[in-house]
């Protein structure tokens, strides 16, 4: 009997620390799995997070980055200004010392390419832009400017009791740079393309304005095919 109760509890001791490591592995098992079940749920999580961030996205306007962008830089610039404002400082001139040389040779250029005129708009619009252009020539003569504040005295600035007006006599020098604007402005003028004339004398083969551009048209293709069966049938000897 002592022999058989050894035997089983030699039996047990072996059964026990089988059973540990398999009640160990199970654990290792689930806790993976449950790790798993974790990290696929934080997944699930931020896709949708991203599925509406998307969703948003799309439904905004096509320029809102750009839009963002320019109402970030504004509200900077606010705050630089208020800062500014509060030291006691020019904005205009701090801003200055933050732009480099290779920037505001950039600028420049950009500026010189662009152009300002837009075309006809109105007469008006057509009026400035000549006076802009106008006004950018003239290169003032100091000494000559000098001399006249001199000569004038308090008239210089007249007001409503001046006797001042209709005295002044312009210069040969500024007559000549006048007439030679002016005929700067003629011969510009001249290149531009206009309207055709009417001409009397051509002959009348159409019934309305639509008619004649066709007739035109025919003729720039046509004409030197025709150009005799017309003649035959203007002089009346068309066979």
């Amino acid at each position: 009997m002592a022999s058989c109760s050894e035997q089983e509890s030699a039996a047990t001791a072996e059964e026990e620390p089988t059973e540990t490591v398999t009640s160990q592995k199970r654990e290792a098992r689930l806790r993976k799995f449950r790790e798993l079940h974790f990290k696929r749920n934080e997944a699930r999580k931020l896709n949708h997070q991203e599925v509406v961030e998307e969703d948003k996205r799309l439904k905004l306007p096509s320029n809102w980055e750009a839009k963002k962008a320019r109402l970030e830089w504004e509200l900077a610039e606010d705050d630089k200004k208020k800062e500014c404002a509060a030291r006691g400082e020019d904005y205009n001139r701090v801003k200055l010392l933050d732009i480099t040389a290779d920037d505001a040779e950039r600028w420049e250029r950009k500026k010189k390419k662009k152009n300002p005129d837009t075309g006809f708009a109105g007469y008006a619009e057509a009026q400035f832009r000549q006076y802009q252009r106008l006004t950018k020539q003239i290169r003032p003569d100091m000494e000559n400017y000098e001399k006249q504040k001199e000569e004038s005295g308090e008239d210089f600035h007249p007001t409503s009791n001046s006797l001042i007006y209709g005295t002044h006599v312009p210069t040969k020098d500024g007559i000549d740079r006048m007439v030679e604007d002016v005929e700067k402005q003629i011969e510009k003028r001249s290149k531009y393309s206009r309207r055709r004339a009417y001409n009397d004398d051509a002959d009348i083969d159409y019934i309305n304005e639509r008619n004649a551009k066709f007739n035109k048209k025919a003729e720039r293709f046509y004409g030197k095919y025709t150009a005799e069966i017309k003649q035959n049938l203007e002089r009346g000897t068309a066979v």
